[in-house]
């Protein structure tokens, strides 16, 4: 009996330690602002708010409106070169093919080169995942037991790098621009690095540390789709090779919609092209190696401008004014809630 008394005290104390300690902060007793919501202070929220988001999307939706931009499907324009991928041994027949196209007026300012894809679906699970971090930061080049499979190692065990089946489909469509301007042609200046963000170029993608890239990738193999290994994936410049070359990290920032475009090439701004892209006569030189038909896709290449907003995506001013309108229209509805209700008031205590 003893035993069972001691102990009650004791199973007492355990319950009574669970509970918060007495504190303002944990009692909940702290002092908090309450406000006290009047008519006048919800209606000028409401209005105020669609009043600036109104403001807001016009100046959007403006700014969009005001970039120049042409858009060329060349998918169809070079059918032979289509025809010719759609047989995966011709891989290693160079095909060229030619775009002619005409800027009606000029494109000032910086000019960006954009490819489009049109029905290339990369939102796939299984895709997204297909690709190894470790090894694109060049911390283990010889990867094997990643989610790369099947785009991991060849029969005989020799490691794809890089692996995965996002770098295995990346865009390989070799693009150059001329001007044709009284008889003669003018080959258009394009910038092919600075093209990618910062952090990806200096954070998220690392070359393997050696005295150089031909021995760092050695007992390694290009993926199946790849014309030449990764650390010649730009034979002019030596700084943009391996995994920090800026086509192939703009390539692995996948998209979300089936539809996209992904920025290519800036215009150097210099000699004739110092102001933008003067109004003329223009030619694509294409050497076509990504294969569309398989997929019933289409490619398109984008010459366009930029503004404070960046390119000519209205969305986010549309969404900017169906926010406005949709604040205004409940201060309205308030107000005529209000008003109603006031009257029907003022009818009672008169009555």
């Amino acid at each position: 009996m003893k035993n069972k008394k001691s102990s009650a005290p004791q199973e007492a104390e355990t319950r009574a330690s669970r509970c918060p300690d007495n504190t303002a902060f944990k009692q909940q007793k702290l002092p908090a602002w309450k406000p006290q919501l009047t008519i006048a202070s919800v209606l000028s929220t409401f209005f105020l708010t669609g009043a600036f988001c109104l403001s807001v999307g016009v100046s959007l939706i403006v700014a969009a409106n005001s970039v120049r931009e042409i858009q060329i499907d060349y998918s169809d324009k070079c059918s032979d070169c289509s025809k010719l991928r759609e047989n995966s041994s011709n891989w290693n027949i160079e095909c060229l093919c030619s775009v002619n196209f005409t800027l009606a007026e000029d494109m000032l300012g910086d000019v960006f080169m954009y490819y489009g894809l049109q029905n290339f679906y990369q939102n796939h699970r299984r895709y997204v995942l297909s690709r190894s971090d470790e090894q694109l930061l060049g911390r283990n080049v010889k990867v094997q037991k990643t989610y790369c499979a099947p785009f991991a190692t060849y029969q005989n065990g020799t490691p794809m790098a890089p692996c995965g089946a996002i770098a295995n489909s990346m865009f390989n469509d070799t693009i150059d621009l001329s001007y044709n301007v009284n008889s003669s042609v003018i080959q258009v200046p394009l910038l092919k690095t600075g093209n990618s963000w910062w952090t990806d170029k200096n954070v998220k993608f690392r070359n393997p540390e050696s005295h150089n890239l031909s021995a760092a990738f050695a007992g390694t193999a290009r993926p199946p789709y790849w014309h030449k290994p990764v650390y010649l994936l730009d034979e002019e410049d030596e700084k943009n090779n391996g995994y920090i070359n800026d086509d192939f990290i703009i390539w692995m920032r996948v998209s979300a919609f089936a539809t996209f475009r992904n920025l290519y090439r800036r215009i150097s701004r210099k000699g004739q092209f110092t102001d933008g892209l003067p109004a003329g006569n223009y030619t694509f030189h294409i050497s076509y190696n990504f294969p569309v038909s398989m997929f019933k896709g289409k490619k398109y290449m984008i010459l366009s401008t930029m503004v404070w907003s960046g390119g000519s995506n209205p969305f986010l001013g549309i969404a900017y004014l169906v926010c406005g309108a949709a604040a205004t229209l409940t201060g309205f509805i308030i107000t005529a809630i209000h008003l109603k209700l006031r009257k029907k008031k003022t009818y009672f205590q008169r009555h």
